[in-house]
């Protein structure tokens, strides 16, 4: 391949007459400028060459295109654009035909928008994943897609940024046909098929029927967007690809892709996007292990054995079963492992009502879970991960017994939230297979996994933990061994300056709104409600510790939801304030001698955020983080944090790290606490006028 450059080449059939374009830009076909070009050329050349009739556009490999080259977006435009490759198919006079042979995502999925004809082989994908990004289709696909496929799928596709099937898009029009032949044979047959028919051209900008409806009635469009948008709450991308696809009912079709260019052009130059794409590629590097050889291989893993039945072990084993792993659910106790294997079954069947999963993927994923009460089946396992209380000594017994029955080569993973993983290593004669696995809960829902390395863990350990991770489609991220880890232990500064921010003058309803309008799902406040809040006494209880007016909730017995009462009052799971809260804070402030007082709202955003990304900067200067874009994806796919705000660290770039220095001081001053001191690092980098963004990756302290 390669007779026009390296990344496409053109091949004629038929006695030359189709001309076969393939793109080949290994791994996924990411339209950069080489590719491109090369496209344009070869089109150029079958337009003047009148011995061809029909051109078939193709990729390698399971891509089509996944579109763009994001690390193009901050460098000046080179011609040809994106859009000059589309118009130049748009404009052909022979039939060009996509011939869709995996995934046509973005970009991709514009250029073959823009093709006349549209073939997708069975297991293509189709999809415009930009809001992801912060961005919004801007290649034409907000005005082409409601013109083939209509307004109501134009949005979904749009706004939800997911992939649809192949037989999804030819029910909704985008593709003329699924071919079950060999690609792109297949396609060529076709192409020749148009020919022979000499069937008109059909450019989806011509196209006015599946628009008209929502022409007649614009309701049409914000009912369809509604739900996204809500979810979107504090996002521009989404209204900004719904004024997009407006464009395309009311205006021109020319008028609308200029327009839909604007759009485009300030979103990718605006903060959002920028947060947005930071994360992406923090996700990515996040993989990446300095002193990692690139030769490490990970130890095959058929089976899984999860010791507890409760909610996180639970949990785990439907991570496993969700993606064809048998797992094997290990209790001491009959009755908890009953009640284990029902809240599975239980949580399966919500998904069920709800839409979410068939009936019969239910049966079919439930078939890989199976429970026992033999601790011996651990020698089964190839993962065996243990998820029992929180509690450091019941852990070292476990890991003791695991490093007795365990099958050599075997991973053992603890699911600590905070405890020391080196210390439950030693309580076994193996700990270079010893390594924390950090689950969120819910653990079949949340995406992120923390692993904790510890300092005997091996290369090929680590590598393991990976590769299950990306296996269960977990976003993982390798941090190193410290309470808490990364992401609770930054969690606790916001916990500690919260209950400060109460004794002083806020109430709960005051900061969660703060938090909740920054973008997080819910304040610290109602968090803890639906967490428990015995959860945090008991542990509180076990390390001596004080928290003056959540411990006055807790003596009251005022749990959270469960119990219909914490912060709030509960009506069924709505949160209520309450002046009995009220009370007990200005009581608890008082015994505390401190006089309440106003704070305003910035005032608990800045004591919300700060004193996290202070404690990152510790993290980063001990070596418990690789990467300060690590710290942001633990906060992003763990805690809630706004992917459209980059993640803590990122944020604090954006901010100005001398300004969330200067205000540290002041609060640090006011409440004498050290913990609110500015981190060395943070002094440094401003010392340096640089931001966090600047730092290196380095190996990790274990």
């Amino acid at each position: 391949m390669g007779n026009i450059n390296p990344s496409v080449d053109l091949q004629y059939h038929n006695a030359g007459h189709i001309a076969l374009v393939v793109m080949d830009n290994p791994p996924v076909n990411a339209l950069k400028h080489e590719l491109r070009a090369g496209i344009a050329e070869a089109l150029a050349k079958a337009a003047a060459d009148p011995a061809v009739e029909a051109v078939v556009l193709t990729g390698t490999g399971r891509f089509f295109s996944a579109g763009a080259d994001i690390t193009e977006f901050n460098q000046p435009r080179r011609s040809p654009t994106l859009h000059d490759v589309i118009a130049a198919l748009d404009a052909m006079q022979k039939p060009v035909i996509a011939a869709i042979n995996g995934q046509a995502l973005g970009g991709g999925c514009e250029l073959a928008l823009g093709c006349h004809f549209r073939l997708a082989s069975p297991h293509a994908r189709l999809g415009l994943p930009e809001i992801k990004l912060g961005l919004l289709p801007g290649a034409g696909g907000t005005q082409r897609l409601p013109r083939l496929a209509g307004v109501e799928r134009a949005v979904r596709m749009i706004l939800s940024g997911e992939p649809i099937s192949a037989q999804e898009a030819l029910a909704d029009g985008i593709v003329d046909a699924v071919l079950e032949g060999p690609f792109p044979d297949a396609a060529i047959a076709y192409a020749e098929r148009v020919v022979a028919e000499r069937q008109p051209l059909r450019r989806a900008r011509d196209r006015e029927d599946k628009i008209e409806a929502a022409r007649r009635d614009p309701s049409v469009l914000d009912k369809a967007a509604a739900p996204y948008l809500r979810r979107a709450r504090g996002e521009q991308a989404p209204e900004f690809a719904l004024r997009a696809i407006r464009g395309a009912i009311e205006k021109p079709f020319d008028e609308g892709l200029q327009q839909e260019g604007q759009l485009f052009l300030e979103l990718v130059q605006g903060e959002q996007s920028k947060a947005r794409r930071h994360v992406f590629f923090a996700e990515r590097e996040a993989l990446k292990i300095p002193d990692m050889p690139k030769d490490v291989q990970p130890w095959p893993v058929t089976r899984a054995v999860v010791i507890g039945a409760g909610t996180m072990g639970g949990g785990i084993a439907m991570c496993f079963a969700n993606v064809g792993i048998p797992v094997e659910v290990v209790e001491s106790d009959q009755a908890a492992l009953t009640r284990g294997l029902e809240r599975i079954a239980e949580n399966y069947r919500t998904s069920v009502s709800r839409g979410s999963l068939s009936a019969a993927e239910m049966d079919r994923r439930m078939q890989f879970i199976s429970g026992t009460l033999d601790f011996g089946h651990v020698a089964e396992g190839d993962v065996v991960i243990e998820a029992v209380f929180e509690e450091l000594d019941l852990k070292k017994r476990v890991f003791a017994e695991l490093d007795r029955l365990a099958k050599p080569g075997a991973l053992l993973a603890t699911n600590t939230s905070t405890l020391d993983v080196n210390a439950i290593a030693a309580a076994t004669k193996r700990p270079e297979s010893v390594l924390g696995m950090h689950f969120f809960s819910p653990a079949n829902v949340m995406r992120l996994l923390e692993i904790v390395r510890g300092k005997a863990t091996s290369h090929q350990a680590l590598a393991t933990a990976l590769a299950i991770g990306k296996q269960l489609g977990k976003v993982p991220v390798v941090v190193g061994v410290c309470d808490g880890f990364v992401g609770n232990r930054m969690l606790a500064r916001r916990t500690t300056e919260a209950e400060r921010l109460l004794l002083e003058g806020a109430l709960p309803q005051e900061v969660d709104a703060v938090v909740y309008d920054f973008g997080f799902p819910m304040g610290p406040f109602a968090m803890s409600d639906l967490a428990g809040l015995d959860v945090g006494w008991r542990i509180r209880k076990a390390r001596g510790v004080k928290a003056p007016v959540s411990d006055a909730l807790c003596e009251a017995g005022r749990f959270g939801q469960k119990t219909g009462a914490g912060y709030y009052r509960y009506e069924g799971r709505t949160p209520v304030p309450d002046p009995e809260v009220e009370r007990i804070i200005a009581e608890a402030s008082a015994r505390a001698g401190i006089t309440r007082r106003k704070i305003s709202s910035q005032e608990i955003l800045e004591r919300m955020i700060y004193p996290m990304i202070n404690e990152g900067a510790r993290i980063l200067e001990e070596g418990i983080a690789m990467r300060p874009g690590d710290i942001d994806v633990v906060w992003v796919y763990g805690y809630g944090w706004p992917a459209w705000r980059g993640g803590p660290m990122f944020f604090a770039d954006s901010v100005g790290l001398r300004q969330i220095r200067d205000r540290l001081k002041e609060y640090a001053e006011r409440s004498g606490d050290p913990l609110l001191q500015p981190a060395p690092l943070l002094e440094k980098l401003v010392a340096e006028n640089r931001g966090f963004g600047s730092l290196a990756p380095q190996r990790l302290a274990t």
